[in-house]
């Protein structure tokens, strides 16, 4: 069988709703097949998993996020964020964009900060006069945000496979932390200026500054409040390491939400913990495979001939990163964010580095340009739960998210070429 009717037997089958782990790894059978290499090969990239000791950071901070998205924290985030910008123009809109950033940075799943958050949000939005499509714009968008802070999953994931390509400079973890926290403040931020432009003639959309409230609110808190410190305070003293940073937080979470706030039963606790973890083995399965794809390219040298081919037309680092934009919102369009760090991972970081792209911005930029994936059609994930959430047809959700589509698309656009962005903390 030749390369290429392999590939479209594949293809064919995904089509027809072949899993994607299992296109990867058909694809690498193939590959490897075709080479006259030893198909065990695709299998010793799951058992080498195992033997990875900073991919344990994944599951654990999976299972502190899902702790919290099960308990009253949002409630009470949502509490907090009010009282401390809810009397800006456009607060209540702003408090939205804030509490979904923080929330989706610690949960690491962008629809399940729908669900938390949606249900306290959007009716906020409506009681304080703001339109139904703006409201449930900024709802699907927001929902999104955070993917660029702390501790979130799809940096990890970016680091942890860029971690195996070897680059220079090599990309860690907590430089990725770093790199990504003026992006996703730069993000936080136009939204919130464009939250401020809306709800500039909406008298109900503000209150006046309460410090009673903002102390009680801060007592509510006192529990989550430490979780950054714990994550970044921990990491950068030098006293944990990422995956000891995961543990951490994890047990923390899950004593004060099961023993301490009692906001989730021992009865409930394996429900939530076996959820967490299927969404834990749908990436590591994903993950394996990728691996054992990514091996075979690099076999048959694929980054080296496409960096040829590109360089050939492309004689610019700034214009291989508007066509790598224009790649990653068309790639974003398709697959969830966990798929694509994977797969495209391993590709393009040979790629940017012969442009002279820093392998840690290349991630920045990645993440960036695939945030906006999850609230564009065909397959943006926070339309569909979004749509389920709010009783909406999935088309009116489009439409509602055009200007927040529009707004982060130029935060990204600054993201990329200004790398300075990404690496001035570094």
């Amino acid at each position: 069988m030749s390369l290429g009717l392999g590939l479209a037997i594949i293809l064919g089958l995904a089509a027809l709703g072949m899993p994607l782990f299992a296109v990867i790894a058909a694809i690498a059978l193939l590959g490897f097949h075709l080479a006259g290499y030893d198909l065990i090969a695709v299998a010793v990239e799951f058992y080498r998993l195992g033997d990875m000791p900073g991919l344990i950071a994944i599951p654990l901070f999976t299972l502190a996020g899902y702790l919290l998205g099960e308990s009253q924290a949002p409630k009470r985030l949502v509490r907090l964020s009010n009282a401390l910008l809810g009397w800006l123009p456009g607060g209540l809109a702003i408090v939205a964009i804030v509490a979904s950033a923080f929330f989706t940075a610690f949960t690491g799943a962008s629809g399940v900060t729908i669900v938390a958050l949606g249900a306290l949000l959007y009716p906020a939005l409506r009681q304080a006069g703001y339109g139904e499509r703006y409201s449930l714009g900024l709802v699907t968008a927001a929902g999104s945000l955070g993917l660029l802070f702390a501790p979130s999953l799809p940096l990890i994931l970016y680091g942890f496979v860029a971690g195996q390509m070897g680059s220079d400079p090599p990309v860690t973890i907590p430089d990725l932390f770093l790199a990504g926290l003026l992006p996703g403040l730069l993000m936080v931020g136009m939204l919130s200026l464009h939250a401020m432009w809306v709800g500039r003639g909406i008298p109900q959309s503000r209150h006046r500054f309460d410090t009673a409230e903002l102390a009680r609110a801060l007592r509510e808190t006192a529990w989550e409040l430490p979780l950054p410190v714990i994550v970044l305070g921990g990491i950068y003293t030098g006293a944990l390491a990422a995956s000891e940073a995961a543990a951490v937080t994890a047990l923390y979470v899950l004593v004060v939400t099961v023993l301490i706030k009692k906001e989730i039963s021992f009865r409930k606790l394996p429900e939530v913990m076996a959820e967490s973890m299927r969404l834990v083995g749908a990436i590591l399965l994903i993950l394996g495979a990728a691996l054992a794809l990514s091996n075979w390219l690099v076999d048959q040298e694929v980054p080296a001939t496409l960096f040829a081919a590109l360089s050939e037309h492309v004689d610019s680092p700034w214009v291989f990163l508007l066509l790598l934009n224009l790649f990653l919102l068309v790639v974003g369009m398709l697959l969830d964010i966990f798929s694509a760090v994977v797969i495209l991972t391993p590709l393009l970081l040979p790629v940017a580095a012969g442009f002279g792209i820093h392998p840690v911005h290349l991630g920045v930029v990645m993440l960036a340009n695939l945030q906006l994936g999850y609230f564009t059609p065909p397959v943006g994930m926070n339309l569909f739960i979004a749509a389920y959430r709010f009783g909406q047809p999935v088309l009116v959700l489009v439409r509602a998210c055009v200007p927040f589509f529009l707004v982060l698309a130029a935060a990204v656009a600054l993201i990329t070429w200004w790398p300075a962005l990404s690496l001035g903390l570094l």
